[in-house]
């Protein structure tokens, strides 16, 4: 096997961890309403900070899937083409 072959390896494995860690921390849609329901004693602001990790949290998630697909697009066409 080639350098790039571990390079593309190691870069799928962190990425594949980080991605999973990252989904893990989010909260689930259903927890939402439960809170809703219950009458949550959140405050308002406590609300606020939550909804904007989330949203962070989301939009990572979308950019870290991006770039997993484009590496392994790029690692399959090099080694189609490469070997």
């Amino acid at each position: 096997m080639l350098w790039y072959h571990y390079v593309f390896g190691a870069v799928l494995i962190v990425a594949s961890i980080i991605i999973t860690i990252i989904v893990l921390m989010q909260e689930g849609r259903s927890q939402n309403l439960s809170g809703a329901i219950a009458g949550g004693a959140e405050t308002f602001l406590g609300k606020a900070k939550a909804r904007t990790i989330e949203a962070k949290l989301e939009k990572m998630t979308k950019w870290l899937i991006v770039a997993f697909f484009v590496v392994v697009l790029a690692a399959f066409l090099i080694f189609l083409f490469v070997g």
